[in-house]
């Protein structure tokens, strides 16, 4: 079996190309540019020219399935490849599957109804595509022979023109890569209370994220930073949920988690019925009493 995998980030190239890896006979990479070496049978890198968008570079990623011709296609999640997949599947009339959780040569299990249930799933096209968060593969081991290749342009018939860049400064959290996550939720009332959490996260040695309100209604924290259906999906081996209520919007980005913990001053909170530890307590009384006990 041969998987194409299609990734943009370093991190989560190196685990979709180790999932396929595990199974597949051949892994091949494709990707923009700067490659990850050494993870793949073939590195495939897509050069866009100047002045045009990414996302035009439908056309040449297609004739890269059609000359590959995969079983199955991995790609990382990000706006622009779920855009530029999701193309790639309905050209050849097949339908994505998205967030899988496992993966053997003749299904997936995959998540449904926003992610609180699970299904077997498998693909009656000839080539199937499955989407990937962080922490899906992330036992397996990638391994390659660092062949890598530059793939002709295919011009598209109607150009995508790239009119402005704006350069965005570096992001200041990778929760894909954290094995211990916090998330802070609507319980903190500002966001100076917020500087106790970040002085937990670093007593813990843990990365700090948030619900959704905290990124598109507060502006507390950058997109990045947003756990949840539509932001990370996690598996880290610790997630804590401060002030978090624990609704399944947010949950499911980590229920994969190997302990979880939270704290939450309504002892009704939604969120105690889904972690394996609970401390019921207003966080402005009870984080900096463990944050003393830590220092």
């Amino acid at each position: 079996m041969k998987t194409l995998v299609i990734a943009e980030n370093e991190a989560a190239a190196r685990e979709l190309a180790a999932g396929a890896r595990a199974y597949a006979d051949e892994v091949v990479y494709a990707t923009f540019a700067d490659p990850v070496t050494g993870i793949a049978d073939k590195c495939l890198v897509v050069e866009v020219p100047e002045g045009q968008a990414k996302e035009a570079a439908f056309d040449t990623f297609a004739k890269i399935l059609a000359d590959e011709d995969p079983q199955m296609v991995f790609f990382e999640p990000t706006r622009r490849l779920k855009a530029l997949v999701g193309r790639l599947a309905a050209h050849n009339g097949a339908s994505v599957m998205t967030d899988i959780s496992a993966i053997d040569e003749e299904s997936v299990q995959t998540r449904y109804f926003g992610g609180i249930a699970e299904r077997t799933a498998k693909s009656v096209t000839p080539v199937a595509f499955c989407s990937a968060g962080a922490g899906t593969f992330k036992d397996a081991e990638p391994s390659g022979t660092d062949v890598v290749e530059t793939v002709e342009y295919v011009a598209p018939a109607v150009t995508l023109e790239c009119v402005e860049r704006e350069t965005l400064p570096p992001a200041e959290v990778d929760l894909t890569a954290a094995d211990k996550v916090v998330a802070a939720g609507r319980g903190f009332g500002s966001e100076e209370e917020l500087e106790e959490a970040r002085t937990f996260c670093k007593a813990i040695g843990a990365e700090l994220g948030c619900t959704r309100p905290l990124t598109e209604t507060e502006d507390w924290f950058p997109r990045e930073a947003y756990i949840g259906i539509s932001g990370l999906m996690l598996s880290p081996e610790v997630y804590v949920g401060i002030g978090v209520s624990g609704q399944m919007q947010h949950m499911v980005g980590v229920d994969r988690a190997h302990v979880a913990f939270a704290i939450n001053k309504d002892a009704h909170a939604p969120i105690f019925d889904k972690v394996d530890y609970g401390l019921v307590g207003a966080i402005n009384n009870v984080l900096p009493k463990i944050n003393a006990k830590l220092s």
